[in-house]
């Protein structure tokens, strides 16, 4: 038996549309909702969330609609063609809406002010800030005589972003500024520009409105073709190369995430919050399309299901009928387990994915660094490295202690980066690169603990269980930690310590977990050590 690794790659191309596009998506929508549109943390949460909703009920729709296809060019193929092309010409029409509403954002004071807040030196005197806030005052009150704005909108304005600024300065009593309270005054100024550009948003809705529909229709189109994308490398490999196959595919999913990132840091994107992101839209749209043309050429899906047949007979592995287990015939103790390991799913997914979502706003915003693109590169990288050395780790010490390392370590990471400030910027690449190597040890070894507890052709069942409690902590943690952010702490500085109280909860759940290690400690070769689901 022997991997085609020719084949292998044509296939994962499909896993590489999907990556490039998801990397790019969490990436630029959240800073066009939040600067551009000047939706709060707890809005652009919910559309952050969206892909997930649709995700959760449209996986295994279309899943499932692909095992029934029996279409000329194959199951899934049609799929992925159609998903693609919907999706990177969807994509790229958000380039137009995004245009329109940074034109808006030109013609108003919003970039002047913007530009004046982005004095690094100016910005560490308390003078400075005296002079912004008396800027503030005038503008809001221009607006409320010229009856551009509410008394409702202005009494806001004064308890929120006026309020708590004057506040710190008054706190401080001195003229060069602490960075803890710069922390603070970044945040609470962040706000004030995102109620204007809501402001304008709200005037004309139209555009964003339009921009959330065709976003809608991206999202939609990626969710029809995920499923059948990652269930052709099984229907082509046969069973006991699908390990190494996963690898080659995973890897190249990791591939297109930096591609990604670097595309963004070469562009220029990752920094300033008023910046065109037309380019980014177009080019991922163009990659998505090539490679999708690269695709078709290269994967004749009907004969590569013939000659995997052929290959299941030549080496008898033609699967027999299996007594199907679900979790009402698992044993009480095993049940108890697959509870707690899935519990912990929803956790660390509950802190990690808050950080994911919320990163590139809050990196630049708070913390001013000049890239948001580089610590998530860091951790990318770190992650693929770890790869390795943590899967041999795995077969030696279990699957369990080496999560349980792996959450010990996140949770000193997002609790130390809660304390990082403008000062130590540059410490975020350290922690994220941390960070890289702690989530690797805890994604090598989690799907794996699921599925231990499965038996056969129950596997999809199990790993739907997973992908649930996943995707199910995907939907909420961008809107609760919003919630948090807007209306309980009313800052961005508590998205660090929430992410680390969650990741450190699923400690909890796991340290009870006594089953999912595996029986047996299998040798596995470096590229096996790849075979990890990335999502």
């Amino acid at each position: 038996m022997k991997l085609d690794y020719k084949k292998t790659f044509y296939i994962g191309l499909a896993f590489f549309i999907i990556t490039i596009f998801w990397q790019t998506y969490d990436n630029i929508i959240a800073k066009i909702m939040i600067d551009k549109f000047g939706l709060n943390q707890t809005a652009s949460g919910v559309v952050m969330a969206l892909d997930n909703i649709l995700a959760l009920f449209m996986l295994p729709l279309f899943g499932a609609l692909s095992d029934k296809s029996n279409h000329k060019r194959g199951r899934r193929t049609p799929f992925v063609i159609v998903g693609t092309v919907v999706a990177a010409f969807a994509f790229m029409g958000l380039s137009y809406m995004d245009n329109v509403q940074t034109a808006r954002i030109e013609q108003t004071e919003i970039i002047g002010l913007y530009d004046a807040y982005k004095d690094d030196d100016m910005r560490k005197n308390e003078s400075f800030w005296d002079g912004l806030l008396t800027d503030m005052e005038a503008e809001r009150s221009l607006k409320l005589a010229d009856g551009d704005i509410t008394q409702k909108a202005y009494d806001k304005y004064r308890e929120t972003s006026y309020a708590n600024i004057s506040k710190v300065l008054d706190d401080n009593q001195g003229t060069e500024l602490s960075v803890g309270n710069l922390a603070y005054l970044n945040d609470y100024y962040q706000t004030y520009l995102s109620t204007l550009a809501w402001e304008e948003t709200a005037q004309s809705p139209f555009n964003f409105i339009v921009f959330v529909s065709v976003l809608l229709i991206a999202l939609i189109a990626m969710s029809t073709f995920r499923s059948p994308a990652v269930s052709l490398m099984p229907d082509v490999t046969i069973k006991p190369l699908r390990s190494k196959a996963n690898a080659i595919i995973n890897l190249m999913g990791a591939a297109a995430g930096t591609t990604a990132l670097i595309l963004l840091k070469v562009l220029k994107l990752d920094g300033r919050s008023y910046v065109h992101y037309t380019l980014a839209f177009i080019i991922v749209g163009v990659i998505m399309l090539t490679v999708l043309v690269i695709f078709l050429w290269k994967v004749k899906e009907p004969k590569l299901v013939l000659d995997k047949e052929a290959e299941d007979v030549k080496f008898n592995l033609v699967e027999s009928e299996e007594e199907v287990q679900n979790m009402n015939t698992l044993p009480r103790d095993k049940k108890i387990s697959l509870i707690l390991i899935l519990a912990s799913v929803f956790l660390w997914f509950m802190g990690y994915n808050a950080i994911i979502s919320k990163v590139s706003d809050y990196v630049p915003h708070i913390l001013q660094l000049p890239s948001f693109t580089l610590p998530l590169l860091v951790a990318n990288v770190t992650a693929i490295i770890a790869f390795i050395p943590i899967g041999i780790l795995s077969t030696k010490i279990g699957r369990k202690k080496a999560i349980l390392i792996g959450i010990v370590l996140l949770t000193i990471c997002f609790g130390s980066a809660s304390f990082v400030n403008e000062s130590t910027g540059w410490v975020m690449y350290i922690i994220f690169g941390l960070t890289g190597i702690a989530w690797a040890s805890i994604n090598v070894n989690s799907y794996p603990m699921v599925v231990e507890l499965a038996k056969g052709s129950n596997v999809g069942k199990y790993t739907g269980y997973y992908y649930a409690f996943s995707m199910a902590a995907q939907i909420l943690t961008p809107i609760l930690s919003g919630v948090f952010m807007d209306y309980v702490f009313k800052t961005r500085l508590i998205l660090f310590p929430y992410a680390a109280i969650f990741v450190a909860a699923s400690f909890i759940t796991m340290f009870f977990t006594k089953h999912g290690d595996s029986d047996y400690h299998e040798k596995k070769g470096l590229l096996e050590s790849f075979d990890v689901d990335m999502d």
